[in-house]
């Protein structure tokens, strides 16, 4: 079947062999491709699984957030993936900043190449402190960029997460064997106690 004009789709193989399609927009803002960073953390999610029995995002009941002009890609992705879950999974319109009213606090929050704007930092680290509570495991995954404003925007998201987080670097041999950079880092999070 073919796509849609500014369609694309990045497939991933995952460790069972099932095979996702992601559909991607070829123009528009960040939450319209799928980053490397995202693919580093499903694989990292996905090997802690095979070797923890652990959490892996897909056999979970998942809510996925992006702004509101991003739930019909969000929505059309569930639905081809659909076959693929064992667990629900559904998108929701979050806008970082604004008061969070219908989500519970979550066992685990994923996010993936989300510091990248200055102007966010304070509305997302909101977010953050309303959606996590003292149980909530943060899992944020990054890519290091060393070109422009991108040095201090991370250097300043850390300092205020550190305000009321506690956050520790996953090590690079904990990360998956194939999808690892060494720009790309794994962090898990947490509220102070």
């Amino acid at each position: 079947m073919a796509e849609a004009p500014g369609v694309f789709v990045r497939e991933l193989e995952r460790g069972d062999g099932a095979l996702l399609e992601i559909r991607q927009l070829s123009s528009g803002d960040v939450g319209c491709v799928v980053w490397d960073a995202a693919i580093v953390l499903s694989k990292f999610l996905e090997r802690r699984e095979r070797a923890e029995s652990g959490l892996f995002a897909g056999r979970a009941n998942v809510t996925v957030t992006d702004l509101e002009d991003l739930q019909d890609l969000m929505k059309t992705n569930i639905e081809n993936n659909s076959a693929l879950l064992t667990g629900s999974c559904q998108a929701k319109v979050l806008k970082w900043g604004q008061d969070v009213v219908d989500l519970p606090s979550p066992d685990y929050i994923l996010m993936a190449d989300c510091i990248y704007y200055e102007e966010s930092l304070k509305p997302l680290l909101k977010t953050l402190r309303d959606l996590a509570s003292s149980d909530t495991c943060i899992l944020c995954c990054y890519e290091e960029r060393t070109t422009g404003k991108n040095p201090e925007i991370e250097r300043k998201f850390f300092e205020l997460l550190r305000i009321d987080f506690e956050c520790e670097e996953v090590p690079i041999d904990k990360h998956d064997e194939e999808y690892r950079s060494e720009d790309i880092h794994i962090l898990q999070i947490c509220r102070k106690k």
